[in-house]
């Protein structure tokens, strides 16, 4: 048997044998394959036992080492034509029984076998050198059900099937009952023939999203043909649904099957729209233009005569910065052109851009925009979603900072832009600017030693704030009108600060501040009795100055209290009350006379002091001389409570976070000496409830028109400690189950960050998914929650006079709000968002929302039943990216204009 050996070896010298034996004895087997004319071999028969002289000396050997030993034989010996190109690494973990004068071998139960860049594993695999055909077959237990199919893996795509006949020599492959894998969809065929450019030809096929052994749905094909990495094309083909076909027919199908950019059709979504008609919207087309660079175009139009169309590019330098445009313009009619009591037309557009800076591409500078202009009519005509429709504030921002390493000093340029959609008022600055000197310690000494003298203490910054600011209504924007109210000026800060440690408990603050203002103009009114607002305005350009300047001392000290129970086996063991007491004298003299002028108000011959400079960039400086005191005090109230689940036996619980008070005292002030009290409250109760209170008393008593009087409250007929002019209180908590898949989502977020996916490299991509999440909410739920709630509760009050000043006018605010969802199965989830407005006793504006998990599909009903827009609709659509196409929606819309 040695010349066997021999032969063997040199005919299968190529061949780098990798083998992991067992001393087992194979047993037969019996497993047929219906209609497999291809496979020849009788399986049924039991497989030959070789002899103990039969087995190479090297095989031999091995057989009796522990089956995790790997052996590998190489002789030297010439090359003979039909041998393979690159060795073969097979194994298998019951055994491998060899044929050297057939030149074959057979590998028995999870054979594995690599060739260059294709693997292929199985039950059971035969493999003839003479002809390179490799045959793989699955196996059958004991209950006759299949196991371990086949899998072929040629570096690009993975099949798994029945069983599989491969040449090694061509490339080429016969499959029968596979299911391959391509991007999020999968092909499951009879019968497949692979192409060595692993080219796909697919009789009797099956092509789905879902991931299961027998899909939910499939669209089913007699041929088809799949392209790796570019996309996969049939013939005619069927819907079907749970195994049933649908009267749904296509004459072709094509399923891109390729990553990265492409340019191509986007097809639009049929809608019913209320107020415009029966529509198509989101049609297009997506330009690929590179790697930095792509634009997406779309288009709605319906059939009263509405149309709009949306620009959408957007732009990206890995590892610098990423971003995007959307431009939105639309036409819109409603009603009938014939009534013209009955007929609006709107032209409308909107304009957003964000843009941001990988923050290790510059160090030191930074650049972000986040833009939002839109025409105040643009939300109501346009957009669906109800949170964005109601939202009557919008508001844009573009800055750029610069900050110099080493250097004590940074730099900050801004625009910003906000707007009112109800009252279409526009507000916009532009430039906006900051120029910041950190403090600096110009007698300190460069080496320091031993303990700094106090004048080493003393610290000096400067601040410049630059702005250009205009108001203006929308039907002035772009008129001399809009300009007229341009507002420019500069603020220069320079504060000289100081901190000397009195006691050990004490710190004194000595400070002195100065403030210059510059403005291009100033304001001067004029009592018009013929006027509705009584005043006339009119403005001088020019250069003005305004000035002021304080300096004072701080002190501030913090007292701790504690009282503890005697009895240790309390629960409460003990409670700590802390005090930090502030107080300060201060001195600002006025130097700001010349800018403050006397004149009449109103016709009852009310007279009252205006700035020159009120409503400008900066505002005005203060007309009074301030030499007095400043004071004020934060309370903090904790207890010790015993606990079991703490290592020290006990734990804190916060009672009170902040309770405090703030006044001031002016002892020059000819009147209304005492200012008004702030008083603050907040407080975290069990970890769970947020309460925030604040309110404003006023020391002094009123007249009968409303007007403050120099006398204190607690000096009147009646005691009171001052009269409460607004108050408000706010509670917020939120329940929420345990989330299910918690720790592996917080796994997941760590990867990314390891792998360097950061937040601020997908901008845009979340900005875009975010969007769709608030207009859909049903399609992005979490089942891994059951449940959520979070409520909210505010209460505001304010003390104000009528107009006509005869009587007191107190206003109330009083609305919940509640938002959560619960799984009312693993599959069905409710999601609720209301409110109630206690004042005008009626329901706020009511979103609910019915989801259902259908696997590889998912239904959501979203329905807004009452308010002035209402809205119902159902959608239905494949969570696979591949098939958003076969969204269907049904929407119905209800409007009271």
């Amino acid at each position: 048997m040695l010349k066997d050996e021999i032969g063997f070896a040199a005919a299968f010298q190529p061949i780098h044998f990798n083998k992991i034996f067992t001393d087992t004895v194979p047993r037969p087997h019996a497993v047929t394959f219906p209609n497999r004319d291809s496979l020849s071999r009788d399986t049924s028969r039991p497989r030959p036992v070789p002899a103990r002289d039969s087995v190479p000396p090297a095989v031999a050997d091995s057989a009796n080492l522990d089956s995790s030993r790997v052996a590998t034989d190489t002789v030297g010996i010439k090359l003979s034509k039909d041998s393979l190109t690159a060795p073969v690494n097979y194994k298998a973990e019951d055994s491998i029984v060899m044929y050297v004068k057939k030149k074959e071998f057979r590998l028995y139960n999870k054979a594995d076998v690599k060739y260059e860049n294709t693997q292929l594993t199985g039950s059971t695999m035969d493999f003839n050198q003479a002809t390179g055909i490799l045959t793989s077959r699955m196996g059958i237990d004991t209950a006759g059900k299949p196991k371990d199919k086949a899998v072929l893996n040629d570096g690009a795509t993975s099949s798994e099937m029945d069983s599989v006949q491969y040449n090694f020599n061509t490339g080429k492959a016969m499959i029968y009952q596979t299911r391959a894998q391509y991007g999020e969809g999968f092909v499951a065929s009879q019968k497949v023939k692979k192409q060595p450019d692993n080219t796909i030809f697919g009789f009797r096929n099956g092509y789905t999203t879902c991931n299961l052994d027998t899909p939910h749905f499939a669209f089913r094909a007699k041929k088809i043909k799949v392209i790796p990495n570019k996309l996969i094309v049939s013939g005619p083909a069927n819907l079907e649904i749970e195994g049933i076909p649908t009267p749904l027919f296509i004459p072709f199908a094509i399923f891109p099957i390729s990553s990265g950019q492409r340019t191509g059709l986007l097809p639009p979504q049929y809608v019913v729209n209320l107020q415009k008609g029966l529509g198509l919207e989101n049609g297009g087309y997506y330009f690929g233009l590179g790697e930095y660079l792509d634009l997406t175009v779309r288009a709605n139009i319906y059939s009263y005569g509405s149309w709009g169309t949306i620009f959408s590019p957007t732009y990206r330098k890995r590892y610098k910065y990423n971003g995007g445009f959307n431009f939105a313009y639309s036409l819109t009619r409603i009603g009938d052109p014939e009534v013209k009591d009955n007929f609006t037309r709107s032209k409308d557009f909107s304009v957003t851009w964000s843009h941001s800076q990988d923050g290790k591409a510059r160090p030191g500078t930074n650049f972000g925009a986040s833009v939002d202009f839109r025409t105040a009519s643009f939300n109501r005509n346009n957009v669906y979603d109800a949170r964005r429709r109601l939202n009557n504030n919008i508001g844009s921002s573009i800055n750029y900072s610069k900050s110099w390493v080493g250097k004590p000093y940074n730099m900050t340029l801004a625009a910003r832009h906000s707007q009112n959609n109800e009252t279409r008022q526009y507000d916009i600055s532009l430039p906006d600017g900051s120029f910041n000197v950190n403090t600096i310690y110009p007698f300190q000494r460069q080496e320091m030693v031993g303990n700094p003298k106090w004048y080493e203490k003393i610290g000096v910054s400067y601040n410049a704030l630059l702005r250009n600011s205009v108001r203006f209504a929308d039907s002035t924007f772009g008129k001399p009108a809009m300009f007229d109210n341009l507002q420019a000026g500069m603020q220069h800060q320079i504060p000289i600060t100081l901190s000397i440690p009195v006691t050990r408990n004490i710190i004194m603050t000595p400070s002195v501040n100065y403030t210059e203002k510059w403005y291009v103009r100033r304001q001067t009114l004029t009592y018009n009795p013929n006027k509705a607002s009584l005043l006339d305005t009119t403005y001088e350009d020019g250069f003005y100055r305004t000035s002021a300047m304080s300096t004072g001392a701080s002190l501030s000290t913090a007292l701790y209290g504690m009282y503890g129970f005697r009895n240790k086996k309390s629960r409460v063991q003990a409670i700590r009350h802390v005090m930090r007491p502030n107080f300060g004298v201060n001195y600002s003299p006025n130097l700001a006379k010349n800018e403050w002028e006397y004149i009449q108000m109103d016709r009852d011959g009310r007279y009252d002091w205006y700035s020159h400079y009120a409503g400008s960039a900066f505002g005005g400086s203060s007309r009074e001389t301030f030499a007095g005191l400043t004071f004020g005090i934060d309370n903090n109230l904790e207890m010790k409570v015993r606990s079991d689940k703490d290592t020290s036996g006990f734990r804190k619980v916060k009672l009170l976070d902040g309770f405090g008070i703030s006044s001031s005292y002016n002892l020059v002030a000819d009147s209304f000496k005492l200012s008004d009290f702030a008083l603050n409250a907040r407080t975290n109760l069990f970890d769970k409830l947020n309460v925030s209170a604040s309110a404003t008393v006023s020391p002094y008593q009123v007249n009968q028109f409303g007007y403050r009087i120099d006398k204190y409250a607690w000096n009147g007929d009646k005691f009171s400690l001052g009269r409460l002019t607004n108050a408000n209180i706010a509670f917020s908590t939120s329940f929420q189950s345990q989330d299910a898949k918690s720790k592996e989502k917080e796994k997941k977020k760590e990867e990314m960050e390891e792998d360097g996916v950061l937040p601020e490299a997908q901008l845009e991509e979340q900005r875009r998914q975010l969007e769709l999440m608030r207009a859909n909410p049903g399609e992005y739920v979490d089942f891994d929650i059951p449940w959520r709630v979070d409520l909210s509760y505010s209460f505001n009050y304010s003390r104000i006079r009528s107009i006509d000043r005869s009587r007191d006018s107190t206003q109330f605010t009083q609305y919940l709000n509640v938002n959560g969802d619960f799984s009312l199965t693993p599959k069905w989830k409710i999601l609720l968002n209301s409110g109630f407005d206690f004042v005008n006793k009626q329901v706020a504006y009511t979103t609910l929302t019915i989801s259902r998990d259908l696997h590889c599909w998912q239904m959501s009903i979203n329905l807004v039943p009452f308010g002035s827009y209402r809205q119902f609709s159902i959608t239905i659509n494949p969570k696979a990216g591949i098939l958003r196409d076969l969204r269907i929606n049904r929407t119905r819309q209800f409007l009271e204009l």
